[in-house]
């Protein structure tokens, strides 16, 4: 089976960062992404929050280069969450996002804390782990040079048509 879901939107709270027993580094916040569309001449806005966990490294990149507002595109999978209300004893459940690639997508001067390069990669093969009372890890630090593959060019006769009203554009 295939699941995979791309999101771009602005982060509704500031990244909780937790360690895992293991050491893994394992970071929660929620993002809002928009749509903006007409119905019978009348403007509308529908707004989705969506819960997004990071793990391990992406996970600590995350808590120290984003902050509420900031803007971001994540690609990962949709997870499905069960639970019993442990004050209503009421099954509860929502869909959450598991983060495996994600980019930043505010200009340098936007957030203050943000520098360097604005992808970052959670399939990266660091094995990075800290323990619960161990220092804070080290600032991320991005290479020194990062080339954008180029852009493949699609066969003339494979290019949909595609009329799409700015209107609808969510960023």
């Amino acid at each position: 089976m295939f699941n995979k879901i791309i999101l771009v939107g602005n982060l509704t709270r500031d990244i909780e960062l937790k360690y895992a027993q293991g050491g893994s580094a394992i970071a929660n916040t929620a993002i809002a992404t928009s749509r903006k569309f007409t119905v019978n001449g009348e403007k509308k806005e529908e707004t989705c929050f969506v819960d997004i966990t990071f793990f391990g490294r992406s996970g600590e990149v995350a808590n120290q280069y984003l902050r509420k507002g900031s803007k971001i595109l994540v690609e990962g999978r949709l997870k499905f969450d069960q639970w019993v209300d442990q004050a209503s004893g009421q099954k509860r459940s929502k869909h959450s996002v598991i983060v495996e690639t994600m980019q930043m997508l505010d200009s340098r001067g936007e957030v203050s804390s943000a520098s360097g390069s604005n992808n970052y990669d959670s399939g990266s093969s660091d094995n990075y782990s800290v323990g619960y009372d161990a220092p804070a890890p080290k600032a991320y630090t991005p290479p020194p040079s990062y080339n954008k593959p180029a852009p493949v060019r699609m066969p003339e006769n494979n290019l949909p048509e595609i009329d799409i009203n700015e209107d609808e554009i969510p960023f």
